[in-house]
């Protein structure tokens, strides 16, 4: 089976991260993960960029707002479409703030 896209799962949680990247696999997507938006950053600057980034906006440590505003100053990983992950209710209000595509709600089916 021919891979698909990579895409980036972000979220500070091991079981949504190992859950997204199980289904997604299953898809045929390449699968990398990050623990918060430091290590997201980290990953985006140092390897070929993902086709997508499903993060997580609240998490410790650099959340996705955080993640959202770092990412758009640097021109060389601001590209990369961003669908926003979260169990907040108020998140269609949210979305404008980060400037995401869409979002899909926790749990996600």
């Amino acid at each position: 089976m021919k891979l698909k896209q990579c895409v980036l799962g972000v979220d500070d949680d091991f079981d949504i991260r190992d859950t997204l990247t199980d289904v997604l696999e299953t898809e045929g997507y390449s699968v990398r993960t990050a623990a918060d938006g430091f290590q997201a950053l980290e990953y985006l600057r140092a390897n070929p960029l993902p086709g997508l980034i499903l993060l997580d906006w609240m998490m410790p440590r650099c959340d996705g707002l955080q993640f959202r505003k770092q990412q758009q100053q640097e021109p060389s990983i601001a590209a990369v479409p961003v669908v926003l992950l979260t169990a907040d209710a108020r998140m269609a209000e949210k979305l404008t703030q980060s400037d995401a595509k869409e979002y899909l709600k926790k749990p996600v089916q």
